[in-house]
């Protein structure tokens, strides 16, 4: 998706501040992008030295006790633009420096990260912006780990809702592609990446929904959202039903792209 200025952004960071109290309980998808980041970082190649780790779009800081387990003599900096999950950040990690702020324009100076992370965060982002400030903040020989999805995410409620009206109700995801030569753009070499399907599934739609409300990600990013009828809400329930799977669940399909960068030394 383009980047989302001003009231777009403020949005953004009220549904994450709303749904922190309840985050970790409906995050199966974030935990499930996280275990496979690690271990996808695992097998690539880190600096020599790393003195200082971001975790950029920490949430409820899922990943942070990972990430001072791998590196216990680095400087952990917890950075989210929702000041509410970052204080649920801080409790899971009381010893990572807390930092509430925009992933596209971070508060910390040139070259003063080795490893920077960021598992399911940037999807909310322009990759150019986002990635110019991961090349500004990385130390020559510092290494990115990324998460985010790619445009076959949520493609049956994009696809449902196309029955109901030609509104906008699901964010247009960035391709691989676009990912790539946005981080070559910005001087980043790309070390590998990788593609995968994960997968939500609920017994009815209104849980599946439930499950997106939950964690923040509201559907409709930019465009005024208003409550379904009856009518428009029977129409979506039986245009996703043909999505039900012989097992009898729904799924919600998660595109999920995990890309290794470094920063020439």
């Amino acid at each position: 998706m383009t980047t989302a200025p001003g009231s777009h952004k403020n949005q953004i960071r009220r549904a994450f501040d709303r749904a922190a109290p309840a985050y970790d309980s409906a995050a199966h998808i974030q935990n499930s992008a996280a275990q496979r980041l690690l271990a996808f970082a695992k097998a690539q190649s880190l600096p020599p030295r790393v003195r200082r780790v971001l975790d950029a779009g920490c949430g409820t800081g899922q990943s942070l006790t990972a990430l001072m387990a791998r590196f216990p003599q680095a400087q952990c900096v917890a950075l989210d633009f929702s000041a509410a999950m970052l204080a649920r950040a801080a409790q899971t990690a009381s010893s990572a420096l807390p930092v509430c702020a925009d992933i596209e324009c971070l508060p910390l100076k040139d070259a003063s990260v080795d490893f920077y992370w960021s598992n399911l965060a940037l999807q909310w982002c322009s990759p150019a912006m986002a990635l110019k400030e991961v090349a500004r903040t990385l130390a020559p020989g510092g290494v990115a780990r990324i998460a985010t999805l790619g445009p076959r995410t949520l493609h049956e409620l994009r696809t449902a809702f196309s029955a109901v009206d030609d509104g906008v109700h699901v964010i247009d995801f960035i391709d691989t592609g676009d990912w790539l030569e946005a981080a070559k753009n910005t001087g980043l070499t790309v070390q590998f990446y990788l593609q995968e399907t994960l997968f939500d599934f609920a017994t009815e739609l209104r849980s599946l929904l439930g499950n997106i409300k939950a964690i923040g990600a509201r559907t409709v990013i930019g465009h005024q959202r208003r409550i379904l009828g009856r009518r428009a809400w029977h129409i979506l329930q039986s245009a996703y039903e043909t999505f039900r799977r012989p097992d009898g669940m729904l799924p919600a399909t998660y595109d999920l792209i995990l890309i290794a960068l470094r920063k020439p030394a």
